[in-house]
């Protein structure tokens, strides 16, 4: 559609920066991801646009363009870097920041209208900032403009139940207007972990949950405003986005974890909004928000899962449904089938609400469009998706394993499977 811009959606993972782009009015023409399970799973959820399994470090930008078939008016992401300085030298040059050097990259060889680069809050502190003025001189040389200062957004102030902080960068080409960063959202307070939790059943009430991550039900508590939204029971919680084909009955990312008796205790004796302090997971509460979910370590740093918080009215760590809910993605998203690849998607991943928040300021202001909802009704891949572990996967982008296993030579020691361990190698 001629009034939806295109988006990028570069380093992607899952795809949080992606929906937030096409529920305020984008429609995303193509996403780069090197971890071939998150490609897939992408590819899964946005079946409408060209998912390109590849490091974009070896990726030219008229490759993408090619490959997505129209052009780009607008590329964003979440590149990783450490941001220090270098003595002598410029912090862009050093390797540990290629990533944001190759954004930089293309957004120069891509030539979109705007871009929005998204990263950790303490890229903004100390050091940090050197780096931070570096990247706005770099694309300042290269004809775009950065909206200074540049801000921190709290997904809490945007509709999301959880206190996750995150840096935006918001450029556009010279001449081209810069949004502003959205204002936090006016309302009677922000939502809370009983209002995005409360309506969904106790995944231990499923013993199928023990070996799959998805089961049947009609089952459902009282619904807050927020979790009719995560169901999309209405036209209205599509925002601008393409509706999906899909089963509202099937709760899915479910799958159950075995905790032992000694850690429930532990759990039920932990009070609401506090840490259990032998596993340091954090208990959420009901009329309170989540703490900063985060993604655990990959394969060659042990493949330990996310350390997901205690539910609030259950003795046991969310699921990575309920995860998902406390990052603002709607049930019909799906996730890889295990745990830990999961709650890594989630972890890694811009709740789609702030990301829309962000988009929606580029739509109005920098295009001049106001969003359009539209008729299209999207049909997913297949499921199979859902369940490649990392060979079947890297043999479904015909590429060679990306992902370094773990060196057991050089990796953590051995630790004896004590309770706090098996809750932590739970996923």
């Amino acid at each position: 559609m001629s009034n939806r811009p295109t988006v990028l959606d570069l380093f992607s993972g899952a795809g949080g920066l992606a929906l937030g782009f096409e529920q305020a009015g984008f429609d995303l023409a193509a996403a780069v991801e090197v971890d071939p399970i998150h490609a897939a799973v992408h590819s899964y959820n946005f079946p409408q646009s060209a998912t390109i399994c590849t490091d974009a470090i070896e990726i030219s930008g008229a490759e993408i363009v090619e490959r997505a078939g129209v052009d780009i008016d607008v590329i964003v992401g979440g590149a990783p870097c450490q941001g220090f300085s270098l003595i002598g030298k410029r912090a862009l040059d050093d390797p540990r920041n290629q990533l944001v050097s190759h954004f930089l990259r293309l957004v120069v060889e891509i030539q979109p209208t705007a871009f929005v680069l998204e990263n950790v809050k303490g890229l903004t502190l100390g050091k940090h900032r050197e780096f931070l003025d570096e990247v706005v001189e770099e694309f300042a040389r290269h004809d775009y403009q950065v909206a200074l200062p540049w801000r921190v957004l709290n997904a809490r102030d945007y509709g999301v139940p959880q206190d996750r902080q995150r840096l935006f960068l918001v450029g556009t080409k010279n001449g081209v207007p810069l949004p502003p960063y959205p204002q936090p959202l006016n309302g009677a307070g922000h939502v809370t972990c009983g209002d995005a939790l409360g309506d969904l059943p106790d995944a231990e009430a499923f013993r199928s949950l023990l070996d799959s991550d998805s089961v049947r039900t009609v089952k459902r508590g009282k619904m807050s405003a927020y979790a009719r939204e995560m169901r999309c029971t209405d036209a209205e919680a599509w925002h601008h986005g393409y509706r999906r084909k899909w089963d509202p009955s099937l709760l899915t990312a479910s799958m159950r974890t075995g905790h032992t008796e000694i850690s429930r205790r532990r759990f039920a004796e932990t009070l609401p909004g506090s840490v259990e302090p032998i596993s340091r997971f954090y208990k959420l509460s009901d009329n309170g928000v989540s703490n900063t979910l985060r993604a655990g370590t990959d394969s060659a740093r042990g493949a330990f899962t996310s350390p997901r918080p205690i539910h609030y009215r259950y003795n046991r760590c969310v699921t990575v449904r309920e995860m998902a809910r406390l990052h603002g993605f709607p049930d019909w998203f799906r996730f890889h089938q295990t745990k830990w690849h999961g709650a890594r998607q989630i972890g890694n991943a811009v709740p789609p609400p702030l990301a829309r928040a962000v988009a929606k300021e580029i739509l109005t202001v920098s295009f001049g469009v106001s969003p359009s909802k539209p008729r299209r009704l999207i049909r997913f891949n297949s499921e199979d998706l859902l369940k490649l572990d990392m060979k079947r996967a890297s043999e479904f982008w015909g590429i060679d394993v990306p992902i370094g296993k773990r060196n057991k030579k050089s990796g953590a020691r051995k630790r004896k499977q004590t309770d706090i361990e098996r809750d932590r190698l739970a996923g």
